[in-house]
C-alpha cells in the first residue's frame, strides 16, 4: 500500500505540474484534491519524497496566492503566499543547483506577499508581514527598505510592484516546473505501464494508439486519455484480476464512456459526436466477418480485445456486443 501510494503521489505531482504550466484550472484543482489526500495519508515523509510533497504544496498555494481569505496554516495571519514561501524555502534546501532561479523566485514571493496585501488595501497587515518576512541580515536590507517605502506610499501600482508582478512569479515557477519535469520525465507508473503495453504486442498497442483524427485542440486531451489507459493496464497487473477485471465487457464499457476515444474522430471535423450518428451507421458485411472471426478467436464477451484486433469503422465494445446479439438471433 505504501509503495502504491508513493507511485500515485509522484503521478499526482506530475499532473499538478503539467496542469499548472498549461493553466488548466479544472484539471489542476482535481489533481490538487488527489495530491492533498495522498499527502494527508502519509504517516511520515521519507527523504526521497520531500521534493515531491513540497512542490505539490507550493503549487497549491501559489495558485491561490491572491485569495487572502484562504488559510493554510493554523496562524490566521499567514496568507497563502506566505505559506508558499515556507515550502519554497524547504525546496531550496533539497537542491544544490539553480541558485539564481531559487533566489529570483524567493524574492518574487516575498514582494508579492506585500503586493497582494496592498492590492486589497491591507496596509497595516502589509507592514506586519514585512517584519515577519525579513531577517536583520545585510543581504535582506535593500529589499526590506524598498518595500517599507512602498507600503508607506499606500500605492499598489508603484514601479517596483509592477516590475516584479504576480505574472512574473508564475512565469518563474513555470520555468522551475519545466526543469523539475525534465529531471522526472516519466515516473514509475508511466514507465511500467509503457513496458506492459509493449510486452502485449500489437493488440494492446492498437488499443492505446487506436487511429483517430484529432485537431490541434484535441491532441493534449487525447494524450491524457492514452496515459489513463496505460495506467489502467498497469493497475491490472499490480492489483491482480481479483481486484480489477479488465477482461470483463462491463469494465471496458465504462472505459469507453470515460475516454470517448471513438468520439474524437468526428469532433475535429464537424463538432458532432459519433453518438448522434451511430444509430444510422449500418453494419457492413466485412464488419460482420471481422466480428465473427474475433468471437471465434477470443470468445463471446471479450469485446474490447475483439475491437482492438479487428478492423471496425468507428465502433465501440458496446456496439460489438449489440451486433453479436443481433447476429445470434438471425442465426
Amino acid at each position: 500500500e505504501a509503495v502504491a501510494a508513493e507511485w500515485m503521489l509522484e503521478f499526482a505531482c506530475s499532473c499538478l505540474c503539467r496542469h499548472f504550466a498549461e493553466q488548466c484550472g479544472a484539471e489542476f484543482w482535481r489533481w490538487r484534491d488527489v495530491a492533498q489526500a495522498l499527502i494527508n495519508g502519509l504517516s511520515q515523509i521519507s527523504p526521497h519524497q520531500k521534493k515531491t510533497v513540497y512542490l505539490c504544496q507550493l503549487l497549491i498555494r501559489i495558485a491561490q496566492g491572491k485569495s487572502l481569505g484562504l488559510k493554510f496554516e493554523n496562524d490566521q495571519r499567514i496568507s497563502p503566499l506566505e505559506s508558499a514561501l515556507s515550502f519554497w524555502t524547504l525546496l531550496e534546501r533539497e537542491e544544490n543547483k539553480l541558485e539564481k532561479l531559487h533566489e529570483d523566485i524567493h524574492r518574487l514571493i516575498q514582494i508579492q506577499i506585500v503586493a497582494v496585501h496592498m492590492e486589497n488595501r491591507y496596509f497595516k497587515e502589509a507592514a506586519e508581514v514585512l517584519e515577519r518576512l525579513f531577517t536583520d541580515s545585510e543581504s535582506d536590507k535593500p529589499l526590506r527598505v524598498k518595500l517599507a517605502t512602498v507600503i508607506k506610499t499606500k500605492d499598489p501600482y508603484v514601479p517596483l510592484l509592477q516590475s516584479f508582478s504576480y505574472s512574473l512569479l508564475i512565469s518563474k515557477i513555470k520555468s522551475y516546473i519545466k526543469l523539475f519535469m525534465k529531471e522526472n520525465e516519466m515516473n514509475f507508473l508511466l514507465q511500467e505501464a509503457t513496458k506492459h503495453v509493449a510486452s502485449q504486442g500489437l493488440g494492446a498497442t492498437a488499443l492505446i494508439n487506436r487511429a483517430v483524427e484529432v485537431n490541434e485542440n484535441d491532441k493534449s486531451d487525447l494524450e491524457s486519455k492514452q496515459r489513463f489507459v496505460l495506467s489502467i493496464l498497469l493497475l491490472r497487473d499490480v492489483l491482480g484480476h481479483c481486484c480489477l477485471d479488465v477482461d470483463s465487457s462491463l469494465f471496458w464499457i465504462h472505459i469507453d464512456c470515460l475516454l470517448g476515444l471513438n468520439n474524437m474522430k468526428n469532433l475535429g471535423k464537424n463538432e458532432v459526436s459519433l453518438a448522434g450518428s451511430r444509430g444510422r451507421q449500418r453494419w457492413t458485411h466485412e464488419e460482420d466477418v471481422e466480428l465473427k472471426s474475433g468471437v471465434r478467436k477470443f470468445g463471446v464477451g471479450n469485446w474490447a480485445k475483439i475491437l482492438a484486433h479487428g478492423n471496425f469503422n468507428n465502433r465501440t465494445s458496446v456496439m460489438l456486443k449489440d451486433r453479436w446479439r443481433t447476429l445470434s438471433k438471425i442465426k
